[in-house]
C-alpha cells in the first residue's frame, strides 16, 4: 500500500497527440508519440507499445492521459519522457482518454 502523500507525488496530465512514428529500434513494435501538454509542461515524447489496436492516423489529434513526472526511460533510440496510461486488456493496451475535450496540461485527480 502507498500513502496518499505518495499518490499525490504522481503528476498525471492530459495532452494532445501531435505526431506518431514507428519506433524502429524498439525490441517490440512501438510508436514514438509526440504530445503537447500546454505551455507549462510543453511538448514531450513517449514510446508506447500500442501498435496492435491503434494506427498513427487514429491517434493524431486525440487526447491521452499521461504520467509526466517519471524519470525518462530510453526505449530503442528514443528517450521516453512521459508514460501514456492505458489498461492491459485482452485485446491489447487500451488508452485512457478524457470523455470530453479538455485543456492540454489539465491535471488528473
Amino acid at each position: 500500500m502507498i500513502t496518499i502523500e505518495d499518490f499525490d507525488k504522481v503528476e498525471i496530465r492530459v495532452g494532445t497527440v501531435l505526431d506518431v512514428k514507428d519506433n524502429k529500434k524498439s525490441r517490440n513494435p512501438a510508436y514514438v508519440i509526440t504530445i503537447d501538454f500546454g505551455e507549462n509542461i510543453g511538448i514531450k515524447k513517449s514510446s508506447a507499445q500500442i501498435t496492435k489496436l491503434y494506427k498513427p492516423e487514429d491517434l493524431i489529434g486525440s487526447q491521452v492521459i499521461c504520467c509526466v513526472n517519471l524519470t525518462p526511460l530510453h526505449v530503442g533510440s528514443v528517450t521516453s519522457e512521459v508514460r501514456i496510461l492505458g489498461t492491459e486488456s485482452e485485446q491489447g493496451v487500451v488508452l485512457l482518454k478524457p470523455a470530453e475535450k479538455v485543456k492540454n496540461g489539465d491535471k488528473v485527480y
